[in-house]
């Protein structure tokens, strides 16, 4: 026979498997049992290990607890986890769509971004503009470079 833990907040219900009458006497790590009933309930339980002993005159059983209790914690059943996950699903699948849809319609568009030029001829690229640093001399010109004479070498 095994023990039965309940948990609910932070109060630990143990029953012990011994189902005969009488005094039963419980042995726990920490804390000083007073019930000598089949149930023995600890109140605000601290998430510490502890060994459980619970036995009546030869008959003895022995269990080591190790559970998490939290004050704030709500239970949730099976039905509400599988809802919460279908939902999600459901949302993720139903965006997912969406953003293919809108994003399918915007391929036949042409897009500004571009630089305004059409995409299907390619034009011929106008030549870049000459620095003025390195122009030409031109006629009319001359009196900008007259300073610069030719060095012999």
């Amino acid at each position: 026979k095994e023990f039965l833990v309940e948990i609910s907040g932070t109060t630990v219900t143990i029953t012990c498997p011994l189902t005969e009458e009488g005094n039963i006497v419980w042995e726990i790590t920490g804390m000083k049992p007073t019930s000598q009933a089949r149930k023995y309930v600890i109140e605000n339980h601290d998430s510490s290990p502890t060994s459980v002993n619970c036995s009546l005159g030869a008959k003895k059983h022995e269990m080591y607890l190790n559970v998490r209790v939290c004050a704030n914690c709500q239970e949730l059943d099976a039905l509400a986890v599988t809802g919460i996950v279908t939902a999600d699903l459901l949302i993720t699948f139903g965006v997912l769509i969406l953003v293919y849809y809108f994003s399918k319609d915007r391929k036949g568009r042409p897009s500004a971004s571009a630089g305004g030029r059409p995409r299907g001829q390619k034009m011929q690229r106008p030549p870049p503009v000459p620095n003025p640093d390195y122009e030409p001399i031109r006629k009319g010109q001359r009196e900008v470079y007259a300073g610069l004479e030719p060095r012999g070498f």
